[in-house]
């Protein structure tokens, strides 16, 4: 209202100024002052040539060099504001707040649609519970115009909303259990209860019926936490973990822009680090904040063993009637009691861990030899197939067997002139 007072009283101003001009009067300038409520020497400015300021300002934003990306970005699917302005400031630190990101938005017209749903609130304990679930198929393509298609494992402490977002390629039940250690490791600890849904890989479905699959409840047993399945057909019972999916969106800008796997999984971490130190809604507080809090409560990790045991990948071999495994073409021993029964083969460095349901019950270094029995298992098995034999005869029989199965060399580790010799 005051400038369109102030515009008026311009107009009128330069009219009269016209005027005198055009009689050729000499305007006395402090009189025009009082009767213009200006100040004489403005008066004078008006006088000779001065137009008044401009009401409206065009200044040029720094957003501007972007608005024909904005413009595209805005338009991809499942795409939001932040994500759009977290992957611009990535790019340029000079763009401004976010506020002002939203304003240059509306300035321009450029919406996204946005639909609404509504859950209902509930509050944990510190160190109560962690909700986890997929991202699932999402499919990026490089800068160089390869696809990636990957899931990516979201989880959520339920009194701090800390996040964790874990890259996998697939979504076995295998795959849930190292994305959650990985989350164990990033978090410190562990939570009293995992809530999830009806994950196919962790849950046994047999009509109305729900069940936890006996290997993911022994997974959870050896990190001393429950499971708790959410309500049938009601998610919001883990409405936390499913507002951080949201937080995904914010890959969508990346599309075409990202090097390879390497740099897919480094700006995913980036996206956690962000949202962890980003102000939540509900507490307007930074989870990462809450969470100094929280982690005092949480559960102590597993051994080194059961975690190595989790997080690297392991080959899945049966084991024969001669007590042995097979891995690289060498055999290994392990106790005669897991004959015909599945095991998990795991290599670190120069050495092979082999464990029965998270339980290592042996370890081997990589040889040479065909045959690698260890004393104690060779002598086990000998007593279960000659029960009749005394301990002495044993000993004796698994001195003189071990000592010939050494000698025998398995065929890529004998040279090539010996094995073509007559």
């Amino acid at each position: 209202m005051e400038d369109l007072k102030q515009i008026n009283l311009d107009k009128n101003l330069k009219g009269h100024l016209e005027i005198m001009k055009a009689y050729d009067i000499k305007p006395n300038f402090t009189e025009l002052g009082r009767q213009f409520n200006m100040d004489r020497h403005t008066v004078k400015k008006y006088y000779e040539g001065y137009q008044g300021k401009s009401i409206t300002r065009n200044r040029p934003s720094k957003l501007d060099k972007y608005y024909e990306e904005i413009k595209l970005k805005i338009n991809l699917l499942g795409v939001n504001a932040v994500g759009i302005y977290e992957y611009l400031l990535k790019k340029d630190s000079d763009i401004g707040s976010y506020s002002n990101f939203q304003a240059y938005l509306k300035k321009h017209n450029l919406k996204i649609n946005k639909s609404s749903k509504v859950h209902l609130r509930f509050e944990t304990d510190p160190g109560q519970q962690l909700q986890f679930d997929w991202k699932e198929n999402i499919k990026m393509i490089s800068k160089y115009g390869e696809l990636f298609e990957f899931n990516v494992f979201s989880s959520t402490l339920g009194f701090s909303r800390l996040h964790d977002f874990v890259y996998s390629r697939t979504k076995t039940r295998e795959d849930v259990e190292r994305c959650l250690m990985t989350t164990f490791k990033y978090i410190g600890g562990i939570p009293k209860e995992l809530l999830t849904d009806n994950m196919a890989s962790v849950v046994d479905i047999s009509g109305t019926a729900r069940k936890i699959n006996k290997e993911f409840y022994q997974f959870a047993k050896d990190m001393g936490a429950v499971v708790r399945l959410c309500k049938p057909r009601s998610p919001q019972t883990k409405g936390k973990d499913e507002t951080a999916n949201k937080f995904m969106r914010w890959l969508v800008p990346y599309n075409h822009e990202f090097e390879d796997e390497e740099e897919l999984i480094r700006i995913i971490k980036d996206i956690r680090n962000k949202v962890n130190s980003t102000k939540n809604q509900t507490t307007n507080i930074p989870p990462i904040l809450l969470f100094e809090k929280e982690k005092e409560y949480l559960l102590p990790l597993p051994s080194n063993h059961i975690m190595v045991s989790y997080l690297i990948d392991t080959k899945k071999v049966k084991v024969a009637p001669d007590s042995l495994v097979h891995y690289k073409g060498k055999k290994y021993s392990v106790s005669p009691k897991y004959i015909n029964q599945f095991v998990h083969l795991q290599q670190t460095d120069n050495i092979l861990y082999v464990y029965h349901n998270k339980e290592l019950i042996a370890t081997h270094e990589l040889s040479f030899k065909l045959f690698n029995y260890t004393k104690e298992h060779y002598h086990e098995g000998l007593k279960l197939s000659m029960p009749y034999k005394d301990d002495e005869k044993i000993e004796e029989y698994t001195a003189q067997n071990l000592k010939r199965l050494d000698c025998i060399l398995a065929p890529d580790s004998i040279p090539t002139g010996i094995l073509n010799s007559t």
